[in-house]
């Protein structure tokens, strides 16, 4: 079977060659779009698809997999649609135009209810940059390599900032919850502290 990475670089020539990678990353691609936007997602999606079909000629695999690379077009659509969701919220005479992701959203979609209110109170005290490290390492399991990838930071930089957003969620979750022992953990249980598999 073809890796992606072979894949991407025949799609070049040959644009049959790109229909696998829709059909090996379409759902971890709309979960991803779903946890941060919620209904938009379908029509993001194919946005990034379009996008990425558009651009494939651009993919380099020097710089990392298929993967960060498709989840790095679709960071910055996610980004895009926020950025029109707050001018419009601005126009309308809503919001501040401040980072007003409706993380409520985002809590409906985890499982651990008990602790919402104290995990979207965590969360909210984490540089963006934290948070989105975090999230794509805890939810899109992509390991600290690919998340340095798609965040456009170098990976020595990615795994302080996660350690530095695990290390304070651990403290900010306890002080919320009161309870540090129904934290569920706030790494990818695949990956290593390195970035490598378990």
């Amino acid at each position: 079977m073809e890796t992606d990475e072979d894949l991407a670089d025949r799609s070049r020539h040959d644009p049959a060659a790109f229909e696998p990678l829709v059909d090996r990353h379409a759902a971890a691609l709309h979960g991803y779009l779903t946890r941060r936007c919620g209904p938009a997602a379908d029509d993001l999606l194919s946005e990034v698809w379009l996008a990425a079909y558009a651009r494939r000629a651009d993919y380099d695999r020097a710089l990392g997999s298929v993967r960060s690379w498709l989840f790095g077009i679709a960071r910055n659509h996610v980004l895009a649609h926020w950025r029109r969701a707050a001018s419009a919220a601005r126009a309308s005479g809503h919001g501040n135009g401040a980072d007003e992701h409706d993380w409520s959203a985002v809590d409906a979609r985890l499982d651990a209810a008990s602790l919402l209110p104290a995990l979207r109170a965590a969360l909210n005290e984490l540089t963006a940059d934290e948070r989105e490290l975090l999230l794509l390492i805890a939810w899109e399991q992509l390991t600290p390599s690919e998340a340095a990838q798609v965040t456009g930071i170098p990976p020595g930089t990615a795994r302080s900032r996660l350690h530095r957003a695990r290390t304070r969620m651990r403290g900010l979750l306890g002080a919320h919850s009161g309870a540090a022992p129904g934290v569920p953990p706030l790494t990818n249980p695949t990956v290593s502290a390195n970035g490598g598999s378990a």
